[in-house]
């Protein structure tokens, strides 16, 4: 029997095993402009996503792997993956919340925590709660105490492929004490096509007069910084690449752009964050996000090493992540937008990612 296959050429076969106990498989949504999203439930990840270029041509627009073997044992863990409970920082693994001390976090990036710990969200086998030709729903529940977060979370990510080549990402989650929580998709992607060795000529804006400056750990200062008169203003659309090795302090810390941008919007409404363009196949990304920030990460810690799908290598740079989510070290900072989750609340999150073609 032929084996099954994707419009991104992956082979279902290959993503089918027992992990933790709990069945994986590959997951495909397609609309009807030929455009196709898979997801794993391994880590909830986006495993490739096909759309139409300038010339019809159906492209893989987001790095990855062609196996569940190789995610686990990839050195980019993160790659398509939900991240949580915590994506990015918190500063030293610990925290504070109604009095309590929380230090158990894991310090998994140099002296902080990041993204949840050793096996946060992109590392845990999500289950398949509903699955239509258009939308996957997933649901994980982290126990209390879990990676060192308090409160039984029970979280769910839906993916939806609407018809207008657009892909929703719809957050959820309650707890029965009160927690942090911070969640965000870290989909590296490369509008040229996965497999292009650079991101440096894509056209990047992102709606924002202000960034978090970090130090050299990337944990934010406190205050925000004016982006304007210098290398991270994208206001208007720069090439990713025109400044990123100027001298400034900020950029130097992260090897390239890895911060965080405070967008121009409202609290909670669904507002324009960024667009991205590959000037070699003209396709077009527009982010909208109900979140506060955008972080802007250019890959500067890809290696070329590992093997991607198809045989592909990706270096350094090679693809770039648009993470929408709340400031890192939110629950060390109280003037920050509040990441605390409350058992009589319900964390709502939404982002849009938008594709066409630039005619």
């Amino acid at each position: 029997m032929e084996k099954e296959h994707t419009r991104s050429g992956l082979y279902i076969s290959e993503f089918q095993k027992v992990i933790d106990g709990k069945q994986v498989s590959l997951y495909v949504l397609s609309n009807r402009n030929g455009a196709e999203l898979t997801v794993t439930n391994y880590g909830a990840k986006v495993v490739s996503l096909v759309v139409p270029d300038k010339n019809g041509k159906g492209t893989d627009v987001v790095t990855g792997h062609s196996s569940i073997d190789d995610y686990l044992t990839s050195e980019e863990p993160y790659f398509g993956a939900v991240c949580g409970r915590y994506a990015n920082r918190i500063a030293k693994g610990r925290f504070t919340l109604d009095g309590v001390v929380y230090d158990k976090l894991a310090i998994n990036n140099g002296p902080n925590s990041l993204h949840g710990g050793i096996k946060g969200f992109n590392s845990v086998v999500w289950d398949v709660k509903r699955k239509e030709a258009q939308l996957i729903k997933l649901s994980y529940i982290s126990a209390d105490g879990e990676e060192g977060f308090p409160g039984t979370l029970t979280t769910t990510v839906t993916y939806a492929l609407t018809d207008h080549n657009e892909i929703v990402v719809a957050y959820q989650a309650t707890t029965d004490r009160p927690t942090v929580l911070n969640l965000t998709n870290h989909s590296y992607f490369n509008l040229s096509g996965a497999g292009d060795p650079s991101v440096g000529d894509h056209l990047l804006t992102i709606n924002a007069d202000y960034y978090l400056p970090t130090d050299a750990t990337a944990i934010p200062y406190g205050p925000k910084a004016k982006v304007e008169g210098t290398p991270m203003d994208f206001r208007t659309a720069h090439k990713v690449g025109e400044r990123i090795n100027e001298p400034f302090e900020q950029l130097d810390f992260g090897r390239g752009y890895d911060h965080t941008y405070i967008l121009n919007k409202e609290d909670d409404e669904l507002a324009f964050a960024a667009r991205c363009e590959s000037p070699k196949t003209s396709i077009v990304m527009d982010v909208f996000t109900t979140e506060p920030g955008v972080q802007l990460y250019t890959g500067n810690w890809m290696t070329g090493n590992l093997i991607g799908k198809h045989g592909q290598r990706y270096p350094m740079r090679a693809a770039l992540c648009l993470e929408t989510q709340h400031f890192p070290d939110s629950p060390n900072k109280p003037e920050y937008p509040s990441t605390v989750l409350r058992p009589d609340k319900l964390f709502d999150s939404r982002t849009i990612f938008k594709f066409s073609v630039n005619q």
